[in-house]
């Protein structure tokens, strides 16, 4: 690309300039959420092996029943995008009440289904005491749900809209509180208990819950200044094409994750050894994968916008840009983890056992060999995936990735994999780069296909 193309790019509507605006503070925000993650995993870590082997399958799982109705409530972003773009304030405010109201119904939903967590832990087959201490993480996520769901409804106001700077402050308050909390009720740091794992998981929920109050206090203040303080009003057709829409997001998130959590468990066959080591790799492959979360989001956002003004042009100027940004980020991350993956590991082994924590980070090097060769197609297949997205193409990105994640993914491994005499733990990780590489190609063949040009989700039917 010559300097005058460059320029240009970056200068155009959907080009580097407008990414990077919108996005810059959702990546700091997924950034400081990578880093809070690795000082929880890194405390418990500190605290127990047994902790950090069942915080991985645990969280998994509460986060998994929780992410229909996360994602079905984080798709009115899309709605808000589209509403802002076509300049209607007013339905942006209108549809963020009702992702609230589904909120409160889901998480009372998710209280009635919680039980089935004890059962699974126990038909995993993990060692009871790890089972114990992953009953304990999965009950206190599920007894906060509402904190999580309700979270994603007001924060697609904002992510909708564009206002990323206002959740990039209200994230760094949220992770100083847990991250302080983490601390407290791990180790019971003067007046508080050693909870151990039960605190880490209650520094989440109550930091979750200040995130939402500051969020939907700044929510309720623009609605006043858009003079729109009637959204609050249940409105079914509304109600209903973010239901029609945003279940397939939903569902898709949940997908995803009863894929992962199984994949979790199928390795927990192998031993708290490649569990544990399984877990950590996949926490520090969030260094590149968050952040390129944000960005993503930052596409959906831009597509949407772009279509509710029809203009697919500059939605298709965002997804590349969003791209091109994304692969030199994390081109930069993946050598890291093939040049220095001591570096990346040696926090989580300074109160380690050293003799258990060996065996581990032996495995976890190999490891972020597979992450630096999946995380540049990991790209490709967030910013096509929020792009699709940003339009309304909802259902074909469930399909596709659960369909691929079955096939590719779980059946292989349990197959050839976990079983005595498999591939072990290695040939597990390598089914894993397969599945990335083949869902970026299949994503890239849709988004060429050009449906997503057409679609809208504010009018009543996909054109």
């Amino acid at each position: 690309m010559t300097r005058t193309a460059l320029r240009e790019w970056w200068h155009a509507s959907g080009g580097y300039r407008e990414v990077l605006q919108l996005a810059w503070p959702l990546i700091l925000s997924q950034g400081a959420n990578t880093i809070l993650q690795m000082v929880d995993r890194m405390f418990l870590t500190w605290h127990s092996p047994e902790a950090l082997a069942a915080s991985g399958p645990s969280g998994a799982l509460a986060f998994t029943i929780q992410s229909v109705f996360v994602g079905l409530a984080g798709y009115a972003a899309v709605f808000v995008a589209q509403y802002t773009g076509a300049d209607k304030p007013r339905q942006a405010v209108a549809v963020i009440w009702q992702a609230l109201y589904l909120s409160v119904l889901a998480a009372l939903l998710i209280l009635l289904i919680a039980p089935v967590g004890a059962s699974i832990f126990r038909l995993a087959g993990h060692d009871p005491a790890i089972q114990h201490l992953e009953v304990t993480y999965y009950d206190i996520f599920l007894y906060g749900s509402f904190t999580f769901i309700g979270s994603a409804a007001v924060t697609a106001y904002f992510i909708g809209r564009g206002i990323t700077r206002v959740l990039l402050w209200i994230n760094l308050v949220s992770i100083t509180c847990n991250g302080v909390l983490d601390y407290l009720l791990i180790f019971g740091i003067g007046p508080f208990p050693e909870m151990g794992i039960a605190g880490a998981a209650w520094a989440s929920v109550i930091a979750q819950s200040v995130a939402l109050l500051i969020a939907f206090g700044i929510f309720l203040r623009d609605a006043r200044e858009m003079h729109a303080e009637g959204g609050w009003k249940l409105d079914v057709p509304l109600m209903g094409r973010l239901l029609r829409f945003g279940y397939a997001n939903g569902v898709q998130i949940m997908l995803d994750m009863i894929g992962w959590t199984g994949f979790m468990l199928l390795l927990g066959r192998l031993g708290a050894t490649a569990l544990a080591a399984t877990n950590l790799a996949f926490q520090l492959n969030c260094i590149a994968f968050l952040p390129i979360m944000g960005l993503a989001m930052a596409t959906s956002t831009l597509v949407g916008q772009s279509l509710g003004r029809d203009d697919p042009q500059a939605a298709n100027h965002a997804t590349w840009s969003a791209i091109h940004i994304g692969l030199l980020f994390t081109a930069a991350i993946g050598a890291l983890y093939v040049l220095i993956p001591d570096v990346l590991i040696a926090p989580f082994a300074v109160k380690a056992d050293p003799v258990a924590f060996a065996a581990v980070r032996e495995q976890v090097v190999v490891m972020l060999r597979f992450v630096a060769a999946y995380c540049l197609f990991d790209v490709c297949n967030l910013a096509f995936a929020g792009a699709l997205k940003g339009a309304g193409d909802t259902l074909f990105v469930m399909l596709l990735s659960s369909g691929l994640g079955v096939t590719i993914m779980l059946v292989p491994t349990y197959l050839w994999c976990v079983r005595p005499g498999g591939l072990g733990v290695y040939g597990a990780w390598f089914f894993i780069t397969l599945f990335v590489c083949v869902l970026a190609v299949a994503f890239l063949l849709r988004y060429l296909h050009g449906k997503w040009r057409t679609m809208r989700v504010i009018e009543q039917e996909v054109i």
